[in-house]
């Protein structure tokens, strides 16, 4: 087996053959960071008319060309034949969800998924497979358009849970956490200020039950209505209540579960056809800061097709 040569700033060659025997040795027992399945922008707190079913596809990529153990901040770009690589990923998951009444829905999320790296000799380590599946649950609350007040938003709750995708989780930089999981979630979308203006905010808490790395996703920004497009942009943030953390020296060590955390700027925007009201959707985050995490930098795009399959009750 080749060994690995790394070269982490200010270490030697004798501790960088250390820090490439602990990678291959920590390999077999590695998860990796988020990716389940998502609505953007709050989206599930509206829910489909009774009896309709909603089918969506996305396609997502993402790429990244630097890490943070704990907090310390690593390089990991390779350089090869007049290009650059990073940590890739290239994923496409069926997004269905159905109207069960005015105010209950259920949804589903399967997806297929495959990463790639390089680092840090060149040499492609690559793994593939069904993603993280999500689905569940949502009670609209209350629907900001059919309130008297003027001051309620749209809320509304879910119940979900993730099952674990098929990808290896024997290589560092796996596309998901790889955990049987259970998510309460609260979504909320509310207009104000001038026509189309609006605020969205979206907030889970996932108990994994397979690694024990208990995570929380918050996110809010602004959304702007012009006629049938949708603009939106705001601020993510994932943490971790438990985990280890990511290790350099004098070894390099990726653990079973990992403490993630990390802040992130999204943005996209969407147009809906006035006629057959398809949906079509482009969405991007960038990471701005964590630690054991990655760097991504995420877009890709979306449809949603209404299809109303029973008439509404």
């Amino acid at each position: 087996m080749k060994t690995l040569q790394l070269q982490f700033n200010g270490v030697g060659s004798l501790s960088s053959v250390a820090l490439a025997a602990g990678l291959l040795a920590a390999a077999p027992a590695v998860r990796a960071s988020e990716n389940v399945p998502h609505a953007p922008f709050a989206q599930w707190a509206n829910v489909p008319d009774p009896g309709q079913l909603v089918v969506g596809a996305a396609y997502q990529e993402a790429e990244s060309y630097h890490i943070w153990a704990k907090n310390t901040y690593q390089n990991i770009t390779v350089h090869a034949n007049g290009e650059r690589y990073g940590i890739d990923i290239n994923q496409g998951y069926v997004a269905l969800q159905y109207g069960i009444t005015k105010k209950w829905a259920a949804d589903l999320a399967v997806g297929y998924t495959t990463v790639g790296w390089r680092y840090p000799d060149g040499i492609i380590r690559s793994t593939s497979g069904l993603m993280d599946t999500s689905f569940g649950v949502r009670y609209q609350v209350c629907q900001e358009a059919k309130e008297q007040s003027p001051w309620l938003p749209t809320l509304t709750l879910r119940a979900g849970a993730v099952l674990p995708g098929s990808y290896s989780q024997a290589m560092p930089f796996a596309p998901g956490v790889r955990s049987a999981a259970v998510e309460p979630e609260v979504l909320v979308r509310k207009h104000f200020g001038w026509t189309g203006l609006g605020a969205y905010g979206d907030a889970l808490f996932r108990w994994n039950r397979t690694t024990a790395n208990d995570q929380y996703i918050v996110s809010a920004g602004l959304f702007q209505e012009i006629k049938g497009w949708e603009l939106n942009a705001g601020f993510r943030h994932l943490g971790s209540t438990s985990g280890e953390d990511i290790n350099l020296t004098p070894t390099f060590y990726y653990p079973v579960a990992v403490r993630e955390n990390n802040d992130a700027i999204e943005a996209g925007f969407n147009y809906t056809t006035s006629k057959r009201h398809w949906q079509y959707g482009f969405y991007t985050r960038t990471v701005v800061d964590g630690a054991n995490s990655d760097g991504k930098f995420w877009f890709g795009g979306y449809i949603n097709i209404p299809i109303q399959l029973l008439s509404g009750k």
